[in-house]
């Protein structure tokens, strides 16, 4: 009988795809207010920001960066066989433009004692949702417009309203269409929200897309779904409107990582 020696190249082969399922894949550079996408070897561990990451199955994880952040953001991981890496991140500044909006109600702007504790009630209840960390990727699927339209105001600019500035910058992306356009999900989820008369947000949905990554719906004329549903990625959610603190109607559709606000935008501009 012959003895057939492995073949180098089989063998470096196998050596290659080693290595690569103990690569580690994060963007050098990501901007203010960016999703960020990374890809561990499966059955790893991270941790950002002080939080623990989830990893899929198949090794992905997802965080958000701030409008404000500086960087360099530093992400820990913990491969499989125990080895650890620290990876670092650029974060690229953005620059912010500042949007002035007349004719806003001025209880809105200046709400009295028992309108600001409402507001805050509120508030208290969305930041809650926010808060779910769901074992599901919707999130990883290319996102579509919830609506087709102008835009109106973009994420991160400085808002002044009625000649008073905000105290933080704009938290999602307007889009100017007319009363009772239809509101498609933007990609699947679980609704984890849902209430038709906040004071400040008017017609609410928030839309959760796993692993803390959650779309939300504002100043809504209509709600069409309610807490626990599933919705598939272009179903009809309700329709624009101008509840709550609006000038006209349009559709503000803001996203987050837990309490970290992302631009829509650039998860629109992403390609999986």
């Amino acid at each position: 009988m012959l003895s057939v020696a492995p073949s180098p190249l089989l063998a470096q082969t196998g050596s290659e795809q080693t290595a690569a399922s103990q690569r580690i894949v994060f963007p050098a550079s990501v901007s203010q207010g960016a999703l960020v996408f990374g890809k561990l070897p499966p059955g790893s561990s991270a941790t950002y920001a002080d939080r623990n990451l989830r990893v899929s199955g198949y090794g992905t994880v997802v965080f958000g960066v701030g409008r404000n952040e500086a960087g360099p953001l530093q992400v820990q991981v913990t491969r499989p066989d125990g080895s650890h890496e620290t990876v670092s991140i650029a974060v690229t500044p953005r620059q912010w433009k500042e949007e002035r909006i007349n004719g806003v109600p001025p209880k809105t702007v200046n709400p009295p004692p028992e309108i600001a504790a409402r507001i805050q009630r509120e508030q208290a209840r969305v930041s809650a949702a926010r808060e779910r960390d769901d074992d599901r990727t919707d999130f990883a699927q290319a996102f579509i417009w919830p609506v087709k339209g102008r835009i109106s105001g973009r994420f991160g600019n400085a808002r002044v309203y009625n000649g008073q500035a905000a105290p933080s910058g704009h938290s999602g992306m307007d889009i100017a269409v007319p009363t009772g356009t239809p509101v498609k999900a933007p990609a699947a989820g679980v609704i984890t929200f849902a209430d038709p008369d906040l004071y400040l947000t008017g017609g609410t949905i928030l839309l959760d897309h796993g692993f803390g990554v959650s779309s939300n719906f504002l100043h809504l004329s209509r709600l069409d779904v309610k807490v626990g549903d599933r919705v598939e990625q272009g179903q009809v959610l309700g329709a624009v409107g101008a509840t709550g603190r609006a000038t006209g109607p349009h559709l503000h559709w803001g996203m987050s990582w837990f309490s970290t606000r992302i631009d829509p935008l650039l998860v629109l501009e992403r390609t999986p």
